[in-house]
């Protein structure tokens, strides 16, 4: 366990890493005493900071949502991360790679609220009624750490890898789809790199909604109407570099792309 003041300095280095967009070594290498709560507690002071600077909560995700992923971590659950008001961008926009440290897209159903779900004892149930629409959507992430070297704690205290979300322009209710069993056809430059299904996600990616709702809770924060909720990814996550064009099919939902410069 860290103290305070080291807490607070590792919180300091991220954010630092991240505005210079200079990865820095990982922070179980740095301190090696660091565990989960720790690393929570880092990344809510860097939230608690740039809240202070003007920025607003606009949703949270939910990482290491599937199984591989978890494996590979050596982890039994996922774990999560806030989207700020600053990271939303529109599929007009062109992202630029300068404005970051070494992104990666994945691809997601992204779930809207249309009102609050429980604290505690969330279930699958709560999620379907409570949410107002699901949309296609790319996520772009990308490590303040050197070379993605990283371990369950360092992408903790990295706000979960977050750094952009793009949502996708059309919406569909809950109901009128099997949330289980979208497909999704991912290409770059016009040429297919990826498959994967929205199963992907723990069975189903209102599973992770839940999840996230309960775990929140634990630390007396609610899902509240109209956030954003991204669930974990259909696909591994892959690299982008200036020039390239991303599409995402997902059956049924429609298409989402992002282009790089």
């Amino acid at each position: 366990m860290l103290s305070d003041t080291t807490r607070r300095e590792a919180a300091d280095a991220l954010a630092k890493a991240e505005r210079d967009r200079a990865p820095i070594a990982r922070l179980t290498e740095t301190y090696p005493g660091i565990e989960v709560d720790d690393a929570y507690e880092i990344q809510r002071l860097q939230i608690a900071d740039k809240l202070r600077d003007g920025r607003e909560v606009r949703g949270y995700k939910a990482g290491l949502s599937s199984k591989a992923m978890q494996k590979m971590m050596g982890v039994d659950e996922p774990d999560y991360g806030h989207l700020l008001s600053d990271m939303f961008v529109f599929e007009t926009d062109t992202v630029a790679t300068g404005t970051l440290c070494q992104p990666r897209v994945e691809f997601e159903v992204a779930f809207v609220l249309g009102s609050s779900l429980p604290s505690h004892g969330c279930t699958v149930a709560d999620v379907l009624r409570s949410t107002a629409f699901v949309c296609p959507s790319i996520e772009i992430i990308d490590s303040r750490f050197d070379g993605w070297n990283i371990t369950l704690c360092d992408t903790i205290a990295d706000n979960a890898s977050s750094a952009l979300v793009v949502l996708g322009g059309r919406m569909m209710p809950p109901s009128a789809i099997d949330l289980r069993l979208i497909g999704v056809v991912i290409s770059r430059n016009g040429e297919i790199i990826d498959t994967g299904a929205s199963g992907a996600v723990l069975g189903n990616p209102a599973t992770a909604v839940a999840w996230l709702a309960n775990k929140l809770g634990g630390f007396g924060v609610r899902l509240e109407a109209g956030q954003v909720i991204m669930p974990g990814s259909c696909t591994r996550a892959h690299d982008v570099a200036p020039g390239d064009s991303i599409v995402a099919e997902f059956a049924q939902l429609g298409a989402v792309s992002v282009r790089f410069h």
